[in-house]
């Protein structure tokens, strides 16, 4: 039996694991499909307050899980498969293990959906991104290219003109998921080159672990190009990892977690924190703020009902 059990372990689930711990609640923390989430693929982090010289995102991680486990936090590790959430106290199955828990924190994270190509997992941090907002910076004065249609794209591409030479937005159809006030914007910017319908094959240099060009498939003319570009950020959305919890947690109809009064889900005791519900900011320290929301939170919703 625990009072606490966190089932990811990014920025949101160690910022709760630390106030839990602290408050002397023995938490214990399931790591999940993404051990240290989405910071343990990215390389540097410049915009997390307290590092004015920049951190490595694995550095970030395992700095902010020695803190939790200095204060009590235990950690296991596994992917959680199944859960029980109408019974009290909760059960949760990781692996071959079943656990009990008066409160329950979701910190599982979402996944940035991927193209699928060994090269662009094997350059992921090293010049292939997933996030514009985390990563601009670096490519100030480059030519970049973007992959998407939808408006997380457009909204991407955008903002990436404000470092970069040229964008190259490129997208499987002609026509895109967009809207149409997005795509307009796109179009009207002049950092910004769309080319339709292309698929990326192959990102290089994997040797230089640098990303130098990319070989792109025309699937109206069938023939391949190769673009010179010294980065690819891929925006073709994110899943939340949220499908254990289908028919017992709230969730919106991209399976995000639905919260009121901060971390509150529609289940008592149950709270969730960081990019399970929030698809709209996915940083480390808005993570990090809503992991310590839904810490706060276990801890009155626990002592309210003498546990």
């Amino acid at each position: 039996m625990h009072k606490v059990i966190i089932i990811g372990s990014g920025c949101a689930g160690l910022t709760a694991a630390i106030y839990t711990a602290r408050a002397d609640l023995k938490p214990v923390v399931l790591d999940g499909y993404e051990p240290g989430g989405q910071l343990a693929l990215t390389t540097e982090v410049e915009n997390f307050p307290g590092f004015p010289e920049g951190i490595l995102g694995p550095e970030l991680i395992e700095r902010t899980r020695k803190q939790a486990q200095r204060f009590g936090a235990e950690f296991r590790s596994g992917a959680v498969t199944a859960v029980d959430l109408k019974v009290r106290p909760f059960r949760i199955t990781a692996g071959k293990e079943t656990y009990e828990a008066q409160s329950l924190i979701v910190a599982a994270g979402a996944s940035a959906r991927m193209l699928g190509i060994e090269t662009e997992r094997l350059l992921l941090g090293h010049g292939v991104s997933t996030c514009a907002t985390c990563d601009g910076a670096f490519f100030r004065n480059r030519e970049i290219v973007v992959v998407g249609g939808g408006d997380t794209a457009m909204e991407e591409a955008t903002f990436l003109t404000k470092f970069a030479s040229k964008v190259t937005l490129l997208h499987r159809r002609n026509e895109f998921r967009a809207s149409k006030i997005m795509l307009e914007r796109a179009r009207e910017n002049k950092k910004i080159v769309i080319k339709t319908p292309y698929v990326i094959q192959e990102v290089e240099n994997v040797a230089k672990q640098s990303v130098e060009s990319i070989k792109v498939l025309n699937l109206d003319t069938k023939k391949l190009e190769t673009i010179p570009t010294e980065g690819v950020f891929v925006a073709i959305g994110h899943d939340p990892n949220t499908q254990v919890f289908k028919g017992q947690l709230e969730m919106d109809s991209a399976g995000y977690l639905i919260t009121h009064d901060g971390p509150k889900t529609n289940v008592p005791g149950v709270f969730a924190a960081g990019d399970v519900q929030d698809h709209h900011f996915r940083q480390a320290i808005t993570a990090a703020g809503s992991g310590c929301m839904a810490a706060i939170s276990a801890e009155r919703y626990l002592s309210a009902n003498g546990h």
